[in-house]
């Protein structure tokens, strides 16, 4: 009895015991599932390609939250570290090409940058008595602007010399996974080893009491919030180096990934509690659910569900572990030591490779006998992308192609992780419609590499080789707009511009065009031009900031039909009679509003066709046929007169 007794006690205890070890590490238990469960979901997650892919895809993440690791340990908030990112970047690019700065001193430069805006939060919350919420999302907007007003809303060549840092050593190991994991040392070796890595443990836990204690609290935090400052310049450097091009717009909400990661990774937002391993698990989770969703077609919509349900049972796991009394996730205080830790990791990759070298023998025999294409579009949130979609995924229904949509979301780094995915799956071809031109060469020169032929469509990529470019004849769009605009305005008028997506391939042509067509018309005086992002929030608000300045105005050419449709509902009444639009694409909305009478005009395109013809063009090469370099889909402008019968 007494001996049924002891070996009850010690199963409860060896059951307790699985527990408490699942609890302190939740985020190695999460990431192990994962990898499980995308290896057996997909064949192709399992390969080195891939898992370099998802190094690379979890770098600029890791980086960024490493130095924000430092704060959040510290009981603070860093927002500003997307921000900050892309300001180090557009400094680095701009004084290394503009202003012709020598590059070590451009990057010295950059640092500095990042430095600078880590200290202002730091001053702002420590002396100016500003919450750490408030003083970041303040900085946050500064850095954004300047980034924009340094680059002029345009995105900036990278200098050859640093985009190296985007390519890989000894032709296999990644540039930006090597940054990772020396940022990620440094990380724990501050949080584990220096006075003040203990020192943001003791704010963290108690801030009245560390004060009390001896710590000069201001001075620290000053520190703190400089090194999550000079982690952002280096990841913006990384990610600008992967992008070959410093993007204004870069890492645009990359500030909540960073905090994500850090949460998932087992520290608290209370603070007193993080660690440097566990915010590279947190940015790993994320990466592989990222590249794991991709690989299994999920819309980038869905994985934004994903993403948020994983960082809620993060944080749900946190309490349930205070709750249970597990260990605190702080640096250099594991349970039992270090070496009881590193035990446990070993243990783990071990278990996980075991599991996951199984799961890939179900995958070993299957033989594909269906041609798979990747369709790689900018944004699904407009109704343009959205027919190129449909027409693609007809055609590929009638030519039994397996086709793969991603949608970047107007993210170019979003893009260049969807294209090095399709890459790694191997598929037969790829479709790319760019975010920007430039910034989407490095992603198809790895496919020209690997020997997978690409097709662009709507917009051309910059600094890479395109099987053949599928699009409408933008410059002769450019050209019929312009002279449909100042036809309706008798030969003479005010007009403004509003341009689309800067480093598009679409706007340029289109803007080009328009330029050459207004050469026949000098009576036409251009009082403005300005970016909308063929946004039609955007386009709203843009026009009505120009109706400020030039109340005057007589026609608008919006470079596409969703600024037009912004310019239109900014007019109000004019629109139509007193002031005369023209947009360009011919999507529904848009035909709407001239059937309507608002929108004089639209110089339409056939986006569904373009998607079939993209389609067609992307088997063929698969197959080794022989396809033009370039196809142009003939434009048409659309007016009230005509657009009943116009079928598209």
């Amino acid at each position: 009895m007494a001996t049924d007794t002891l070996k009850g006690r010690a199963g409860a205890g060896s059951a307790a015991g699985v527990r408490r070890l699942l609890l302190d590490n939740g985020a190695l238990t999460a990431l192990i599932v994962l990898v499980i469960a995308m290896s057996a979901l997909s064949g192709d997650f399992l390969t080195t390609d891939n898992l370099l892919n998802i190094g690379v895809q979890a770098a600029v993440t890791a980086i960024l939250a490493f130095g924000v690791t430092f704060v959040i340990v510290s009981a603070g908030i860093d927002l500003s570290v997307g921000s900050v990112a892309a300001l180090s970047a557009t400094v680095l690019a701009w004084s290394a090409t503009s202003a012709g700065i020598p590059v070590v001193i451009a990057v010295l430069l950059s640092i500095a940058t990042g430095l600078a805006c880590g200290l202002v939060n730091g001053i702002l919350i420590s002396y100016g008595k500003l919450p750490p919420f408030i003083a970041t999302l303040a900085m946050l907007s500064v850095g954004r602007g300047l980034s924009l007003v340094i680059s002029q809303g345009s995105p900036i060549a990278f200098p050859d010399s640093i985009s190296h840092l985007g390519d890989t050593l000894g032709g296999w190991l990644p540039v930006p996974v090597l940054v990772m994991v020396v940022v990620g040392l440094l990380t724990a070796f501050v949080l584990g080893r220096t006075y003040i890595g203990r020192s943001m443990y003791a704010i963290g836990g108690n801030e009245e009491a560390a004060r009390l204690s001896g710590l000069r609290v201001k001075r620290q935090k000053l520190a703190i919030y400089a090194l999550s400052g000079l982690f952002a310049a280096a990841a913006g450097i990384v990610l600008a180096a992967r992008l070959s091009s410093a993007q204004p717009q870069a890492a645009n909400g990359y500030e909540l990934d960073a905090i994500a990661a850090v949460v998932i990774g087992g520290a608290s937002l209370a603070g007193g509690t993080g660690k440097a391993s566990g915010t590279l698990i947190g940015a790993l989770i994320l990466a592989v659910l990222r590249n794991g969703l991709n690989l299994l077609s999920v819309s980038a919509f869905w994985q934004q569900v994903v993403i948020g349900v994983v960082i809620a049972l993060a944080v749900l796991l946190d309490t349930v572990r205070r709750k249970a009394g597990a260990t605190p996730v702080a640096a250099g205080t594991s349970p039992g030591g270090k070496g009881r830790q590193t035990v446990t990791y070993l243990l783990a990759a071990v278990v996980a490779a075991a599991v996951v070298g199984g799961v890939s023998l179900l995958h070993g025999g299957s033989t594909a006998t269906t041609q798979k294409v990747g369709l790689s579009l900018s944004t699904l949130n407009n109704p343009f992308f959205v027919q190129i979609k449909s027409g693609a995924q007809a055609e590929a229904k009638k030519l039994g192609v397996d086709l793969t949509v991603t949608d970047a979301q107007n993210d170019a780094s979003q893009q260049a992780n969807q294209l090095q995915n399709f890459t790694s799956s191997g598929l037969g071809s790829i479709i790319v419609n760019p975010v920007d031109s430039d910034a989407a060469g490095p992603a198809v020169r790895a496919a020209n590499k690997a020997g997978i032929p690409v097709v662009g469509v709507d917009r051309a990529v910059n600094k890479a080789q395109t099987v053949a470019l599928v699009a409408s004849d933008n410059v002769e769009g450019g050209r019929l707009a312009a002279q449909a605009l100042a036809e309706k305005l008798g030969g003479k008028g005010r007009i403004v511009i509003l341009q689309g997506q800067a480093g598009t391939s679409a706007s340029r042509e289109r803007g080009a065009g328009f330029a050459e067509g207004l050469k026949a018309y000098p009576g036409i005086q251009v009082l403005a031009k300005q970016p909308a992002d063929f946004d039609r929030t955007k386009g709203l608000d843009v026009m009505t900031n120009l109706l400020q300045a030039h109340p005057d105005v007589q026609g608008v050419f919006a470079e596409n039909d969703e600024m037009a449709l912004g310019a239109v509902k900014a007019l109000g009444s004019k629109a139509g009679t007193s002031v005369q639009v023209v947009g360009f694409d011919g999507e529904p909305d848009g035909l709407a509003a001239v059937k309507a009478g608002t929108l004089y005009a639209s110089v339409a395109q056939q986006p569904s066709q373009l998607g079939r013809i993209a389609v067609d063009n992307a088997l063929r090469a698969a197959e080794g046929k022989k396809v033009d370099d370039t196809v142009k889909v003939p434009v048409k402008v659309v007016t009230k007169e005509n657009v009943a019968g116009f079928t598209g």
